[in-house]
């Protein structure tokens, strides 16, 4: 006869989630985390890593784990990494090689789990160094991608993409466009930087990882077809890769209670002001413009004539920013700023600064998180991407009607000027057509998180195909 805890052991479906490091790729884990521990039937164990790069990481951990106490929580205690043997001085690009170089002490960690695992849910990352670590214990390994489907899709790509580097004079670009097949074409100054040099680490990591893709079990993604629906059905027919795994549309993620913490968000502010009076600013968890460029900002936001709330960062990593907001910013233009916007210099609850009446617009660097955030909520984006995804983000803003994109500022988080700043805020804010298009997106992404909808389709979808495998299995 089984015990009441042997049943449970049978029922309960057990994911283990591993992120990588950086606050875009922990967040959209966390929020999955919080999606799961929502259904009665799901068991979440959360692999972190030990140290993190940031301040914000820490943080974000500490509050989840305090919210839902539940969940079992592992660290991967990392293995130290000469900096001189890789190719990057990146402080997150480094603990994604650290966190490479020390997966193969992940088996112990997996193995240990109680009840068995059903599923293992890694970054993007990771995929070729925890693949056989997955398969010599038997459990199936999935992908949540930080990114947009469209991004996804010029990942899988890479491989292909790079060997144009050697084989053509002309590079592998056709009239400055990189064409996989079934989605538009990608324009040259969209591609993230590192990847048009093969040797960059990030380069190195895809060139290993995108052929193991067709290992997995599935890739995740944080998003619906109200927001990209042409590369979602183009990977989800085999039209851009017959050998991707299965596409899980899981999205859109909504910002968690566990994510509030007191200091964060200034509403008292945000009451006094009208309703879509603000325009928010923020470029990220890990962007820190020059200190030319901050001010040419300010002085833009200050001639758009706009009021707004601006997050300012000043150095990539948290832990090493200790500058007064008066040094970073000038007080002369701190002075210009009184009675017309907000700055701070502080981590913030994003989503509940855009879903508050007197938002009326986002001007982003076009994060993957902070777009979805900003379609969950329906409001529209002016996109200035400055590295990484955010070029091919910042593509997925302006052909969704989400926003808009002045592509003539490029890919780069310098040389844009505050005339042409306060000029294009001006123009943004004032599109009304834009407003309405938002808010339609808005109400699909809405509906894809409703009862019925297509989230909890999917996740569905999931559960079962875990149950079904850790059946086999036993």
């Amino acid at each position: 006869m089984s015990s009441s805890g042997d049943l449970l052991n049978t029922k309960t479906t057990h994911v283990a989630l591993f992120p990588s490091a950086g606050m875009g790729h922990l967040i959209p884990f966390l929020r999955f985390a919080a999606l799961l521990l929502r259904r009665s039937d799901c068991r979440v164990t959360l692999i972190t890593i030990n140290p993190t790069v940031s301040l914000a990481e820490s943080r974000h951990t500490s509050q989840f784990l305090s919210a839902f106490p539940q969940v079992i929580h592992l660290q991967l205690e990392l293995l130290p990494v000469d900096p001189a043997t890789v190719n990057s001085d990146d402080p997150f690009w480094l603990r994604f090689e650290a966190i490479r170089r020390s997966a193969h002490l992940l088996g112990p960690l997996l193995s240990s789990t109680s009840p068995p695992l059903s599923a293992l849910v890694h970054d993007v990352s990771l995929v070729s160094p925890v693949i056989p670590i997955a398969q010599s214990l038997s459990l199936p390994s999935y992908v949540l991608f930080p990114a947009s489907a469209r991004m996804l899709s010029f990942v899988s790509y890479y491989p292909a993409f790079a060997s144009g580097f050697e084989s053509s004079n002309s590079g592998p670009f056709e009239g400055g466009l990189v064409r996989i097949p079934s989605i538009s074409p990608i324009p040259k100054s969209s591609i993230p930087t590192l990847l048009l040099d093969p040797k960059s680490l990030f380069a190195q990591i895809l060139m290993e990882d995108s052929p193991n893709l067709s290992r997995l079990n599935g890739i995740l993604v944080n998003s619906f077809e109200g927001l990209e629906s042409d590369s979602l059905k183009a990977i989800n027919a085999g039209k851009v890769s017959k050998a991707l795994p299965p596409l899980f549309t899981v999205g859109p993620f909504p910002p968690f209670e566990f994510e509030k913490v007191e200091w964060s968000t200034p509403t008292t502010w945000l009451d006094q002001q009208p309703d879509g009076s603000v325009v928010y600013v923020c470029f990220g968890s890990r962007t820190a413009l020059s200190r030319d460029q901050t001010r040419e900002v300010g002085e833009g936001l200050v001639k758009s004539g706009y009021r707004f709330m601006w997050i300012l960062k000043n150095m990539i990593v948290d832990r090493e920013d200790y500058d007064d907001l008066k040094d970073v910013v000038g007080s002369e233009l701190m002075e210009k700023m009184k009675g017309r916007g907000l700055v701070i210099k502080q981590w913030v609850d994003q989503g509940e600064i855009l879903g508050h009446r007197a938002v009326g617009g986002f001007l982003s660097h076009c994060g993957w998180n902070s777009i979805v955030e900003a379609a969950l909520l329906g409001v529209k984006i002016l996109a200035w991407p400055l590295h990484g995804d955010q070029g091919i983000n910042a593509e997925v803003v302006r052909d969704s009607g989400l926003g808009i994109w002045v592509e003539s500022w490029g890919l780069g988080c310098g040389g844009i000027k505050s005339n042409e700043i306060g000029e294009r805020v001006r123009e943004f804010m004032g599109n009304e057509s834009l407003r309405r298009r938002a808010a339609e997106i808005g109400d699909m992404a809405t509906q894809a998180t409703v009862v019925g909808g297509s989230q909890e389709k999917t996740l569905g979808r999931l559960i079962q195909e875990w149950d079904k495998r850790k059946m086999a299995k036993e």
